[in-house]
């Protein structure tokens, strides 16, 4: 093959930009593909941490806050609630919380949270998970041993009863307490759910 007539560098260009938009084609192509491997908004937001503003919540009041897709209950106890947790041992199946597989290991005792004024709960009854409706008013609902009711969580699906620190009382057909998720303060006034207090 003779190279008589025609332009070398004319072909040295056309091979080179020829080479480069088939690298950038390349690059075009691979980066999606690549970009597809990661996980999703979405499933990133699944299991990300979320704070809470506790500051706005008044004595015995409960708000909602989605984590993992699942509802989790902050209220913020009174004083009183608090004191009458003691009073109820006698009507739970577990008051001492002893199911460690109920909640984190830093959190113990009657009043199951890391600031006894400040409950933290998944928001799903241990029976079935339906989710238990907030009755902080007393002697709105009646017990399975007949004793008074000082507050707490309802499961209006097949009538399961928890104490305001998610115990779960004898007699009702869910088995364990509710679960305290990991959380942590951040603040004074910041709740972080999905982060471990020890880790935090």
């Amino acid at each position: 093959m003779s190279n008589d007539g025609v332009n070398t560098t004319r072909r040295r260009f056309l091979t080179a930009a020829t080479s480069v938009v088939g690298a950038a084609g390349v690059v075009g192509v691979a980066v999606p593909f690549v970009g597809s491997w990661n996980p999703s908004a979405k499933a990133k937001a699944a299991g990300a941490p979320v704070k809470f503003d506790i500051s706005r919540l008044e004595p015995g009041e409960m708000k909602v806050v989605e984590w993992r897709g699942k509802p989790v209950y902050v209220v913020r106890r009174t004083a009183e609630a608090v004191a009458q947790l003691a009073e109820l041992d006698g009507s739970l199946k577990d008051p001492d919380s002893e199911n460690a597989s109920q909640q984190p290991l830093y959190i113990s005792g009657k009043e199951r949270a890391i600031n006894s004024e400040y409950m933290v709960l998944v928001g799903l009854c241990t029976h079935l998970g339906c989710a238990p409706k907030y009755r902080p008013e007393v002697d709105t609902v009646p017990t399975s041993d007949g004793s008074d009711w000082v507050g707490g969580f309802f499961c209006p699906c097949h009538g399961s009863m928890f104490d305001l620190s998610g115990r779960v009382y004898s007699g009702v057909p869910a088995s364990d307490n509710l679960v305290v998720p990991p959380y942590s303060f951040e603040s004074d006034v910041v709740i972080v759910i999905g982060v471990d207090q020890e880790t935090a």
